[in-house]
Formats: structure tokens, sequence, C-alpha cells
């Protein structure tokens, strides 16, 4: 039905959806007015590209959180993001929340956090800095002080286990 465009369908999508993927859009990209526009840029994206879905490939959601985890790494490196990050106003100013509380959602919230907790420590590690910060597999070698293959070996296995894990 989503590729037929059908706005309930889509709707359907976004009900039960956006809230898990504005979760790691939050995480990835720690700015809660931010993961807002992603978000809304996604499921844009979404829609656009149903056609590429292809389902003898992977399930629907994984599709979307990688249409998700991309467009938020694509903002934290954009140039627009850096120089908006250059422009934060200093801890302690006048238009700090006055609570100290921060909006951000947490991976918890869906309850993914624990199922990384079942991997290896050094895979765990790799994963967060991967899917979580937005790292290459070249930076994550380089800020490890491991060699390429072997971070690119140590992220496959876990998504292998963690694959394992979901089912």
């Amino acid at each position: 039905m989503l590729k037929h465009r059908d706005n309930k369908a889509f709707g359907y999508l976004y009900d039960n959806y956006s809230g898990a993927l504005y979760s790691i859009i939050v995480q990835i990209l720690n700015d809660v007015e931010l993961a807002n526009d992603v978000l809304q840029e996604v499921f844009i994206n979404i829609w656009r590209k149903i056609d590429s879905y292809d389902q003898t490939k992977g399930r629907l959601f994984t599709w979307m959180l990688n249409i998700a985890r991309n467009a938020s790494i694509d903002t934290l490196r954009s140039k627009t993001y850096q120089n908006d990050r250059k422009n934060q106003p200093m801890p302690g100013s006048v238009d700090e929340n006055i609570s100290g509380q921060s909006a951000q959602l947490n991976v918890d919230n869906i309850g993914f956090r624990k199922v990384l907790g079942q991997l290896k420590e050094d895979q765990r590690v790799l994963i967060d800095l991967a899917y979580f910060k937005g790292y290459t597999h070249e930076e994550i070698a380089a800020l490890q002080n491991i060699p390429l293959g072997t971070v690119k070996t140590r992220i496959r296995n876990a998504l292998i286990q963690l694959r394992g894990y979901l089912k």
C-alpha cells in the first residue's frame, strides 16, 4: 500500500515509527529542535523513496532507520550545522534552561540500549561510535587505534549478533 502512495498507510507508518526514529535522531544530534526538523525530512525522504525499498533485503523499519541515521549524520557534517554550533550560548548564561532538565529522549526508551548491553564491550563501543555518534569506520579506526579491517569485522559481527537478539 505504501508503494501506491496511500496516505492512510503513510499515516500509520508515521504514527507507529516516528517515536523510535525520533529517539535515534535525537541521540545522534543531541538537539531536540533540530531533531524535529530532521524527522520531518526523514519522512519526506521515505515518502519519495518508498519505491526503492526492497523487502527481500531487510525489514521496512531497518530501511527507515538507515534513512534517519544517514540524514542525522549528514546534518552533523553540514557546514550550516557546524557554523550554528560555533554560535552556541556559554554554559551558565541567562538563556540557559532554568530547570536544568534536558528534554532529550534516550534510546533506552525503545529498549535498544538493553540489547546493546549483551554485546562485548569492544563491539558495543564501536556500534556506539558508528551508529549513535556518526563516525565513519576510518575515523573509528584512528580514534580507537585499531586497524580498519578489525573495525569493520567487529561492527559486522556485532550487527549479526544484534540481529539475532532482536529476532
